[in-house]
């Protein structure tokens, strides 16, 4: 246990507009988790992914069970014995999950072969996934599993995790904490990225602190505080939620007896949902990903318009049938859970990602006023404290967290009448996902419908007035958040409410 396993030597990387890392040395020994804090934008991704082989250095040294390497590409690193499960991820969207595990496989394994041994870690880890389905019909927390799966299929001696517990619920985490715990206790190294710090404090025996990419501080996370580990991190504690008492306004986004069927073969079938979200509340979606959640939020948003008219109406108006477009104009606005690739596009400027739902650069003539539409980005830029080296940036340079807080701000800003977010604070850290928490209740405290859809039970129960769970595409009553507790939501989220409950809500 005195040997170490990777070591790093003054590390640097810079880019055009950012010195990401500065002279990063770090240990990481045999048979240890070691986490990795820091705010969004302080480097942490950036130095995983050149001890990964991704992205190259431009000075430093790395040594792997005492040998000097040269890390050219993930494939090399894998031969050493290193995985990754990346925060975004690295999928083929028209491959199966099996095609797309196989592609970081020998190449001397059947394609039977690989889909047997997925099957075989998903049962063993308590992780559901279809090795069959095509990436593009899963959710984002079905995306994560195959990453997870994909990664201890090759065996590593040293695992990386860059926010592998995001968009997992609790007794997933909990059975991921056992698997690598497992690990551990085999010889394999782990290191481990998260903005949750409670699960740093249970799971890491070890951490290292990272601030504008330069290591500033090193401790044992089990000796540490969720304050102290915030202060370490970003020089201060985040401010409390403050969550007033508010009375409800008029009911403006009502879903009736909602069905649709499933839009492919591997999808979920939406069975009489009900769903009201008043003026001035906050509503939220708890459930295990895969169980009709995205299928809503379609719905919803207006991506699927297969619905009836009047299965969802807006502020009185039946939109079931109508789009996006028609539905923004009537005040609804949407964060979807994918950031990049739907959120946003990853190589068009954080200016040109207005455009994507905002149109107040553009004239009726189809004409677009650059210097409005700069000025536009760099008011929420300013507003939400977003880390970019301007609106000229492109969306895919920016960090996780700060991409997510542009699109929050982008759809806030535009003043809704209903506001739909779904994974609000996915790999989000601790002072931002507050930041985006309190515009949240702020933008309920204005009068704004909020319907918040997410796998953080914490979250929901920090943030909402009422809450409802999602279980195999159907939508269980209300529970105020007085009526709520953790065990009632968690046996939910199996289906377990009963017709007298549906009838009493």
């Amino acid at each position: 246990m005195s040997t170490v396993l990777l070591e790093l030597r003054g590390i640097s990387k810079r880019y055009p507009a950012v010195l990401a890392n500065d002279q990063i040395s770090l240990n990481v020994r045999p048979g240890e988790i070691h986490a990795i804090l820091g705010e969004n934008g302080a480097g942490k991704s950036t130095l995983m992914k050149i001890i990964y082989g991704s992205v190259q250095p431009d000075q430093g040294e790395i040594r792997f069970n005492g040998q000097l390497v040269h890390i050219r590409n993930p494939q090399q690193a894998r031969a050493l014995g290193i995985s990754m499960v990346f925060q975004h991820f690295s999928l083929f969207d028209t491959l199966t999950v099996a095609q797309n595990v196989w592609l970081g496989l020998d190449k001397s394994l059947s394609l039977a072969e690989v889909t047997r041994r997925i099957r075989d870690k998903a049962s063993a880890y308590g992780l559901d996934l279809e090795p069959e389905r095509p990436v593009h019909t899963l959710s984002a927390g079905e995306m994560q599993r195959v990453e997870i799966i994909r990664a201890l299929l090759c065996e590593p001696r040293l695992l990386i995790l860059d926010e592998p517990t995001s968009v997992l619920t609790p007794q997933a985490v909990d059975k991921l904490f056992a698997v690598l715990r497992q690990l551990v206790a085999e010889g394999c190294s782990i290191i481990y990225i998260s903005h949750k710090l409670h699960e740093i404090r249970s799971l890491c025996t070890s951490c290292t602190v990272l601030r504008a990419g330069k290591v500033t501080g090193e401790c044992d996370p089990r000796e540490q505080t969720n304050a102290s580990l915030s202060l370490m991190m970003i020089g201060s504690e985040p401010p409390a939620l403050v969550h007033r008492e508010r009375m409800r306004g008029e009911r403006v986004l009502e879903v009736n007896q909602l069905s649709l069927p499933r839009l492919d073969p591997f999808g979920t079938v939406l069975s009489s949902v009900d769903l009201q979200v008043h003026q001035g509340e906050i509503v939220g979606i708890a459930g295990v990903s895969g169980n009709g959640q995205r299928e809503l939020l379609y719905a919803l948003s207006g991506e699927d318009v297969r619905a009836t008219a009047d299965s969802i109406r807006l502020a009185g108006h039946a939109v079931g049938d109508q789009g996006p477009a028609q539905r923004r104009a009537l005040g609804l606005h949407f964060v979807p859970d994918e950031r990049l690739g739907r959120g946003a596009v990853p190589a068009l400027s954080l200016a040109h990602n207005l455009l994507l739902t905002r149109s107040e650069a553009a004239s009726d003539a189809g004409w677009i006023d650059m210097s409005a539409l700069a000025a536009q980005a760099r008011a929420i830029i300013a507003r939400y404290q977003v880390k970019t080296s301007g609106p000229h940036a492109a969306a895919q340079t920016l960090s996780g967290g700060n991409l997510q807080k542009f699109i929050v701000g982008r759809e806030i800003d535009a003043a809704p009448l209903v506001f739909i977010v779904s994974q609000p604070t996915w790999g989000v850290d601790v002072g931002a996902a507050a930041q985006i928490r309190a515009a949240l209740v702020a933008l309920r405290d204005a009068g704004c419908a909020v319907l918040v859809v997410s796998e953080e039970l914490d979250e929901l129960f920090e943030l909402c007035d009422r809450m409802h769970v999602m279980a195999q595409g159907r939508m269980s009553p209300s529970l105020t958040r007085e009526q709520a507790t953790v065990g009632k939501i968690g046996s939910w989220m199996s289906g377990l409410w009963t017709d007298l409950e549906m009838a009493v809500n």
